[in-house]
């Protein structure tokens, strides 16, 4: 590789990288051909990226990315290192969890940036995998904003509603 295009890449890494809040990098060695294509294939069903990458020019762009601080990923940039961006968090994370059932504990988490966090170690796969995500966040704060609707609205409805509706009503005919 010459010099000109190691630049490209880390440019393209830079790019990359700076326009993803969330990427994993993955430990696929010792994969057949056959899992790496299912691994593509199951990350291209699921809009994850990936992609292999050089050590040196992962860190040389990581390095480069303005206003972040990736230094905690340094030491699991070792051997082979797979780049995993998604638009989800825990889109990769259940990915890799799906696919170790079948493929005897590979790929391997060296770490992941989300968010401005940064989780080093195959330790952190579980704790990924249930980071919720924005939709499911919001559904779950929708769901508790009518909970207290859907109360008021039950009890009007059920037999305690009609001595609502009655004091309502009584209260209307002593105010006019």
């Amino acid at each position: 590789m010459t010099k000109e295009q190691k630049n490209k890449e880390i440019a393209d890494l830079v790019e990359l990288l700076s326009n993803s809040p969330i990427f994993y990098l993955t430990d696929t060695t010792s994969m057949n051909a056959a899992a790496t294509g299912n691994l593509r294939r199951e990350c291209f069903k699921q809009k994850v990226q990936m992609r292999v990458v050089k050590n040196t020019l992962l860190k040389k762009a990581l390095e480069r990315v303005e206003g972040k601080d990736y230094s905690p990923l340094f030491a699991a940039i070792k051997g082979n290192t797979a780049l995993m961006t998604a638009e989800v968090a825990n889109v990769p994370a259940r990915l890799i969890k799906e696919f170790r059932k079948k493929h005897e504990d590979r790929p391997v988490l060296k770490g992941a940036f989300i968010q401005e966090d940064c989780y080093v170690g195959d330790n952190q796969l579980e704790t990924l995998a249930t980071i919720k995500s924005k939709e499911e966040l919001l559904g779950d704060l929708i769901a508790l904003l009518q909970s207290p609707a859907r109360n008021v609205i039950s009890a009007l409805q059920g037999s305690s509603g009609q001595k609502v509706a009655g004091i309502v009503k009584a209260l209307e005919e002593r105010g006019a």
